[in-house]
């Protein structure tokens, strides 16, 4: 057993947590763990159907006498964000992730953790494995391709559930009960750039923005953190005044991340290299006091390359860059007026890529309000427009309309009143869940979302409290025995 989680409870959730861990499973490449979850499956007795997308479906029997009450789906994702730090060597599709135990926190070792979905995947594989809990019949859904465009749910056929109750195991705060999610579109724009060799009497140097603390793209979006795409636009800006040229502009991860760490190779003119350097330190100053409460530990460092050659771009294709990644907007653009702190429309500046004829960028629009959705996807698109971009946009996903009049949400709130003798907070998150889609697909399914507090998710600083993976487990089990109860 993995060292970190030795004598953690509950043991099954945390040692399915462990096995999951060594298993890569990036998003689109969840094979092995569709595999393995199947393969649970069939080792404890329970019939398990695998489509050909790699969503998993394992059905349980209710438990005696409970034949007649309502089923429920226990609902999951496969795949997890594969972020690193930049001095970390690992490969995320040969490599186990690497748990660690700090304090009352499980981490990993400068790697995004999994704990989003992996801790709601072991609580689902722990449920199947119990056979003291009274439950009626119990499905669990394990999708897959959740972080990178929910296509394991979109392309679920209609009659792989047969429960109308779901219960989502995705949500990142202990003491919510989720009822509302927002719906998304990704947009990419790949502007066309011309190169020229590089000019007499400059030198090469690496441009590098890092120490950002990133995030979620929904869930932190609202945080105000740096975006370090943003940044190294504006050092670039800066530094055409010092008479340098740009070569290649790289940065960002994943869509759904706020970008961390970005980097670009610059061309400096020999008699401005200390204007340049000035000009780092300058702003490397400033950064940090803009930023002094949400990224404490910018940096922006300059380094001589010892590549002596590399064609740069024709100032006209460099200044349309610069400008681009100025007028496209980025974070939050609206708030809920009737839900005090949800953010209803935001949009996040995600990647940036320098190839042979072309600067690519990726950005990631939500909404909770489809028009509105509608609204910043046509905004982002305008801005690529404006440069000649050619613009390709995913298929977008559907949010999740509250009902606060939902039966499984009742039922919640008593379970939560009784065990806490508190009230569970009920909201909507800025977030995509897989609760819009599979509720398009299966009209009236009755749907809630609850998980263990995650912290830090989509950067390699996530961590999950060990107690709240205990509370909410024991939440669960609480819930299903309650709707287990019913006649």
């Amino acid at each position: 057993m993995n060292n970190a989680i030795d004598g953690l409870r509950p043991e099954p959730l945390w040692r399915y947590f462990a096995e999951l861990s060594g298993i890569p499973r990036g998003s689109k490449h969840e094979g092995k763990a569709s595999a393995w979850v199947a393969g649970v499956a069939k080792r404890l007795g329970l019939e398990a159907l695998t489509d050909s997308y790699g969503n998993v479906v394992v059905r349980k029997r209710s438990s005696k006498g409970r034949e007649r009450t309502p089923g429920i789906v226990i609902q999951s994702h496969l795949d997890m964000v594969c972020e690193k730090n930049a001095a970390t060597v690992h490969d995320f599709e040969r490599d186990p992730i690497v748990l660690r135990r700090q304090g009352g926190f499980i981490t990993a070792d400068g790697t995004t953790l999994g704990a989003d979905d992996g801790i709601g995947v072991a609580a689902g594989l722990a449920l199947m494995e119990n056979s003291s809990i009274k439950h009626g019949p119990l499905e669990f859904l394990f999708t897959v391709d959740e972080e990178t465009g929910l296509t394991g749910a979109h392309n679920l056929r209609n009659n792989f559930l047969r429960a109308r109750i779901l219960i989502n195991l995705d949500s990142e705060e202990e003491g919510v009960l989720c009822v509302g999610c927002a719906g998304g579109m990704d947009s990419r724009g790949e502007t066309p750039v011309a190169f020229e060799p590089l000019p007499a009497r400059h030198r090469l140097f690496l441009l590098k923005v890092t120490g950002l603390r990133g995030g979620h793209s929904g869930l932190d979006i609202h945080r105000g953190r740096a975006n370090a795409i943003k940044l190294m636009n504006r050092a670039l800006e800066a530094l055409a005044s010092c008479g340098t040229r740009l070569s290649s502009i790289d940065g960002g991860n994943k869509r759904n991340a706020i970008p961390r760490e970005a980097e670009a190779v610059i061309a400096v003119l020999e008699k401005s290299l200390d204007a340049a350097s000035r000009t780092v330190r300058e702003l490397a100053k400033i950064y940090n006091h803009e930023y002094a409460a949400t990224d404490p530990g910018i940096k922006l460092t300059i380094e001589k390359l010892r590549s002596k050659k590399s064609p740069v771009l024709k100032r006209a294709s460099a200044d349309a860059i610069r400008d681009l990644l100025y007028v496209l907007p980025n974070g939050v653009i609206s708030m809920n007026a009737d839900i005090p702190g949800l953010v209803q429309t935001s949009t996040n500046l995600a990647r940036v890529s320098t190839t042979k004829n072309a600067v690519v960028i990726e950005t990631s629009q939500r909404s909770s309000v489809e028009s509105e959705k509608t609204d910043i996807v046509a905004t982002v698109r305008a801005a690529f427009d404006l440069v000649g971009a050619s613009v390709s946009h995913g298929d977008g996903y559907a949010g999740w309309q509250p009902n606060l009049a939902s039966s499984i949400l009742k039922t919640a709130r008593a379970v939560y009143r009784k065990r806490f003798k508190k009230e569970a907070v009920v909201k909507a998150i800025h977030a995509g869940l897989e609760c819009g889609i599979i509720g398009d697909k299966y009209p009236g399914m009755d749907m809630l979302s609850i998980g263990p507090t995650l912290e830090m998710v989509h950067s390699p600083d996530e961590r999950v409290p060990i107690d709240s993976v205990e509370r909410v487990w024991d939440f669960l089990v609480a819930v299903i025995e309650e709707v287990g109860a019913r006649k």
